[in-house]
């Protein structure tokens, strides 16, 4: 039995095939997990619970039948799914989680986050994350009808793709410090995020106490999950050295 850990699968209508291998996914070996952690970005978009996407649906019947079946499912925000509200958990049975959470790991005290946060060179992404996660602003977003909605994430989905072209890589991965920061304050040596889409498996020392730092890879190409067992830690992602 092992808990898995997964995010940025950016599920979206137009890439059908992820869809298809997170489903099976989903009826084989989360099927057989202690427990699954979804660390955001699992959608491409969410423009609100009211929104009956038929795709969007699928996924979440998906994850009842997970739920349903004894597993227990968690879910955390990410930067294109942050709206995902009460509605998206009664239907799927996945308990929200706010991020940053810690959690107990197997005896170890352990820090979840989306990992955006993190990423504090890139000052205009931090600007525009404020802005959109004011719930001033929220609550108008989701006041306008869906097709409004709509036309506002495919235009903020463009502007966002067109900003990161422009961007060198180093600015879109994490801050060293701002991990450090974040670890102490919450007194954790392990962590666990998504969002920069470079699984990998970090070791460091802070303060002479060793650090381990995991990142979830992206589902573009091929699946990307972190299974926990017995205290052992396994990113199974083919980028990843075993």
């Amino acid at each position: 039995m092992s808990i898995l850990f997964i995010s940025d699968l950016h599920l979206d209508p137009s890439r059908p095939d992820i869809t298809e291998t997170f489903l099976e996914f989903l009826s084989n070996e989360a099927r057989t997990a202690d427990g699954l952690y979804i660390l955001g970005d699992f959608f491409e978009v969410w423009i609100g619970d009211d929104d009956p996407d038929p795709h969007h649906a699928q996924v979440m019947a998906g994850l009842r039948e997970l739920t349903d079946a004894g597993v227990p499912a968690y879910f955390m925000h990410g930067n294109r799914d942050f709206l995902i509200g009460d509605g998206f958990a009664r239907q799927t049975g996945c308990q929200l989680l706010a991020d940053p959470t810690v959690i107990d790991l197997n005896g170890v005290p352990t820090l979840l986050m989306h990992g955006d946060t993190l990423c504090t060179d890139d000052v205009e992404y931090q600007q525009f994350r404020r802005v959109v996660r004011n719930p001033e602003m929220q609550r108008a977003f989701l006041a306008k009808s869906l097709e409004e909605r709509r036309a506002l994430a495919a235009r903020a989905r463009g502007e966002s793709e067109a900003s990161t072209q422009e961007k060198a890589d180093a600015i879109m991965d994490v801050n060293q410090q701002a991990v450090e920061n974040v670890m102490r304050k919450y007194g954790v040596t392990q962590l666990i995020h998504g969002h920069t889409h470079r699984p990998a498996i970090h070791r460091f020392t802070v303060d002479d106490l060793q650090m381990t730092r995991i990142v979830l890879g992206d589902w573009y190409k091929q699946k990307s999950v972190l299974r926990v067992t017995d205290g052992q830690l396994l990113l199974a992602d083919n980028r990843v050295e075993a």
